[in-house]
């Protein structure tokens, strides 16, 4: 089954505010997910994604701005995978994720033991580094796929940076490239592509790419 994981959405409406609903005006995640010709697709959005207006009481604003990153949710977003992982004895998994989906799908890639690849999309794999580099606030409860790079050396994963991303430059995923080592690791770097370019129209292409090794 491959697992789609979205982006981090409207979070903010500027570098001060955030958003009242991080339901994403380009949903590049779950376009992605429509583009996959396999039979056996999987869309997660994020925490409080897609369930408004007006949002439950319980979506506080920490959980799609300086929090969406923290152990709460990465919890929460793998026991919503075990939800449906249970309903199919056996299955594995193909991860995928794009922008703080990337992060989010490559730290369950790190702790799960039904995961056999992982793909990202303009991955944000290091997410303490691309605070710095955007000069944004730190997010202190924010877990970073870089700290479990070492135990995803054995995964076959391929990560997509556009050659024209200002977000999520290409640095980074060749940080985490040489952070997780080993063979099974490759970075594609799409030319003309920018963090909100049209992947979705590229993707099937894109699936068809060989895991390193394979």
């Amino acid at each position: 089954m491959r697992v789609y994981i979205e982006g981090d959405g409207f979070a903010w409406k500027s570098r001060t505010q955030p958003s009242d609903d991080p339901t994403p005006h380009l949903p590049t995640g779950l376009k992605l997910a429509a583009a996959d010709p396999e039979q056996n697709v999987l869309y997660l959005a994020r925490p409080c994604q897609f369930i408004g207006p007006p949002l439950p009481a319980t979506c506080q604003v920490n959980w799609w701005t300086n929090d969406r990153f923290s152990a709460v949710v990465i919890d929460a977003m793998n026991e919503a995978l075990d939800v449906f992982v249970s309903r199919y004895p056996g299955v594995k998994l193909d991860m995928v994720g794009y922008s703080g989906g990337g992060n989010i799908a490559a730290l369950l890639a790190a702790r799960r033991h039904d995961v056999q690849s992982l793909r990202t999309v303009a991955g944000n794999l290091d997410v303490a580094w691309v605070n710095t580099l955007h000069n944004v606030t730190p997010m202190p409860n924010a877990i970073s796929a870089m700290d479990s790079a070492v135990e995803l050396r054995t995964l076959p994963q391929i990560h997509y940076s556009g050659d024209a991303d200002k977000t999520v430059p290409v640095d980074v995923a060749r940080r985490f490239q040489q952070a997780v080592g080993g063979n099974c690791v490759r970075v594609e770097v799409v030319s003309g592509m920018t963090h909100s370019s049209d992947w979705a129209a590229i993707w099937p292409q894109l699936l068809k790419n060989p895991f390193p090794g394979s």
